[in-house]
This record gives C-alpha cells, structure tokens and sequence, in this order.
C-alpha cells in the first residue's frame, strides 16, 4: 500500500535549479546508521543496468557528517563526497538515522532545506524520516515511518501527518517509506514514477522482489513502544481497556475512567500516541481478534463477541480493512502455515478474562497490576496509529 498526494501539485511542478541535475542522486549517509537500509539506494540507483532496461542515474555517496562512518557490525566506510555535492543531486536519499532520541547535524539539515528550496526530490526511508523532520520538511505532510518509530515521530513532531499504515508515501516532491524493505518499494516507486512500469519492473526481476506490494504494515504491528510513554497516567486507563475488550464499551468510558471530558480525553490520548482513542480501541479488538483465529477453535461469531464487536459483520468490516482478509480466510491461511501437530489452544489451557477472551495472552496467568500497566503502556504504541476510517462510528458497532 501506498499513499501518493493529489494534493501537491505546486510540489510537482517546482523545476530544479542551479546545477541540479533530475538523474543524479545523492544518498546522505551518517555514522551508525544500519548497512541494511543504507545499501537499499545505493544497489538501486548505483548499479548500471541499462542491459536489463533500466535507465542509469547518477549516484553521488555524501557523508552527513565527518567519517569513517561506522555502520552495522562495526564496519567502517567512507563517504567519497560531503554535503557539498548534495547542491548537483535531483533527489537527495536520507536511508537511516542512527538515533530517534538525537539530533541530525545542523549542517546536513541546512543541506537538505537548500536542496528543497531548490528543487530537489527529498526522501527518506525508515528513519531517515526523522532526519526530514528535523528539518522541518515534513511540516503539515503525511508521511510515514517504521511501525515502531510512529509513535515517537507524531509525538515529538506534532505538525507531520504521521500515518503508520503504510508502506510508503509520496506526497510529490517529499517522499517516506516505513522500515528496511519497504524501503526498496519506495525506490522502485521512484524508477517508476521516474521512467514507468516497465523499467521498474526490469528492475524488480534482478533484485527478485515484486515490482508492487499489496497492504500495508499492519499485519506487522505488535504492542511495541517507546518506553517514554509507559509512565504517562493514561496507561492505566488502557490497562483497563485492555483487560476489558470482550465488553462493549466506547470512548466515553475511557474518558470518564480518566476523569476528562471526551474532548480533553481525545486530546491527552492522540498527544501521547498520535493516534485518535476509537481508531486505537478498534485496532486493539482486531488485534485480539487475531490472536483468538490463531489460538482457539472459537467460530467468528464467538471471536465477535469475546472481543467486543457489536456483531460478526462489524468484526469482518474492521478485520477487512486492517487486514485485507476475512477472519475465516486469515484463520485458514494461519493454520496452513502451522507445522503439522500444532493445535490451538482450547479454554482449559490458560486462564482467561472474566467473560472470555485471555487478558493479554491466551496462555498467560493471572496479570499482575504492574504488568498490565507495562503492557498497557506497550499498547499504546504504533498501533495505535491505524485508521479506521470510520468517524463518528462508536467503537463496539
């Protein structure tokens, strides 16, 4: 999945200037950051395979920063340009960032906001993302990030459309892309925007990847957080809900948990994890849903119900659009993946909540307090981000 905007048309039509050339790439590399992402612009815009049907550009490798620059494994290397060159790129590639909690250099932002101003193509991949932020590039843009990173990118940059789902987003003359591999989605979308289908899909065949993804990083997300957010009041709120989504209850009872009006309630909660409390609360049921059509022999009707939909029919509606699959067909693929002997646990194999579905785990015992708040606070992370896409539609229907 992909977000391209329609909404950028002046970012589309900006001209380069100076000595910028559109076939010239730069990629901005800084020490500490992973081989992995790092390599993902270079093998695509650095490697001649013009035999293959590819259009050639030009690749320009720019230190961020003074080197030797250390990557993964302890690997040295050394930048053969510095910012300097970035001022003849038509697309400027950040890859990684080594830290979200640290600052980008100064220098290496001025750079970027000058490439900007004067035409360039800006990307970045993975968390390079925050690098465009810091810059203040992504101000008022969607844009995406890995699923883990979301949270602490909309937090800590208020202003940036931060939208978890996807793989990558093209809002025109700034584009992002989630962790490592999307990150060849989004390049191989530059080819394609560059230069059209079938180059980049010659350039598909000799990387051996599919030259387009179907769904986004939903089916990636886990309770993962920033440990940041695990001591904020609320999280004992979702504790709660956590505890409690085989019932049907809606944002008003969180909010009225947390002695705040709704509005306050949606405020406080979308501050702390990017995220409106409904399209949390939805996603947290799916998620359960997920774990159930994983863990036990329920019928979907009876998943409906231990994980608070109103019906079989909102379960399916939600389950579809987070998932791009009907329960019965994510259980089915699930179990055909599973090695032979396996079998999902039933109720008497683990304690459960107080009218169904397991606290936290189908496994797991009685949850201590503290636990809960320290898995309540993980839930509060990146997915949290998703979209229902459903406003004004109560939680339970």
């Amino acid at each position: 999945m992909s977000h391209d905007s329609t909404a950028a048309p002046e970012a589309a039509a900006r001209k380069l200037s100076g000595r910028r050339r559109k076939e010239i790439v730069a990629v901005l590399l800084f020490s500490g950051g992973p081989i992995f992402e790092s390599s993902i612009p270079l093998s695509v815009f650095g490697i001649d395979r013009q035999d293959a049907g590819v259009p050639r550009y030009r690749l320009l490798v720019c230190g961020g920063e003074e080197g030797p620059l250390r990557t993964t494994g302890g690997l040295e290397l050394t930048a053969p340009h510095g910012l300097e060159a970035i001022s003849r790129a038509g697309t400027v590639v950040v890859p990684a960032w080594r830290s979200i909690t640290s600052p980008p250099p100064e220098e290496a932002l001025d750079a970027l906001r000058r490439a900007h101003e004067e035409g360039a193509r800006i990307v970045g991949l993975c968390t390079g993302a925050f690098v465009l932020a810091a810059a203040g590039l992504l101000d008022g843009r969607p844009a995406t990030t890995h699923w883990m990173y979301a949270p602490t990118l909309a937090k800590r940059y208020p202003s940036v459309h931060v939208d978890p789902r996807e793989l990558f987003v093209d809002d025109g003359d700034v584009l992002t892309s989630a962790g490592t591999a999307a990150g060849i989605d989004l390049c191989l979308h530059i080819v394609r925007t560059d230069h059209g289908n079938e180059a980049a899909g010659a350039l598909a065949r000799r990387l051996v990847v599919p030259p387009r993804r179907s769904g986004g990083q939903e089916r990636y997300l886990d309770r993962s957080l920033p440990e940041e957010i695990g001591a904020d009041p609320l999280a004992e709120v979702v504790a709660w809900a956590l505890e409690h989504l085989h019932e049907q209850f809606d944002v008003e009872t969180l909010a009225a948990r947390a002695y705040m009006s709704r509005r306050t309630f949606d405020r406080r909660f979308r501050s702390l994890t990017g995220s409106a409390p409904l399209q949390w609360l939805i996603t947290q049921r799916v998620l359960q849903a997920q774990r159930l059509l994983e863990t036990s022999d329920y019928s979907v009707d009876e998943v409906a119900g231990r994980c608070g939909f109103r019906s079989p029919v909102a379960l399916r509606g939600h389950f579809r659009r987070q998932l791009g699959s009907s329960p019965a067909a994510y259980r089915a693929a699930y179990r055909a993946r599973r090695p032979q002997g396996d079998r999902p646990p039933t109720d008497t194999d683990g304690p459960t909540g107080p009218s169904g579905p397991p606290l936290l785990h189908p496994e797991a015992g009685p949850v201590p307090l503290q636990t809960r708040r320290t898995a309540a606070a993980s839930a509060m992370g990146p997915a949290a981000q998703l979209s229902a896409s459903l406003p004004g539609q109560r939680s339970g229907s």
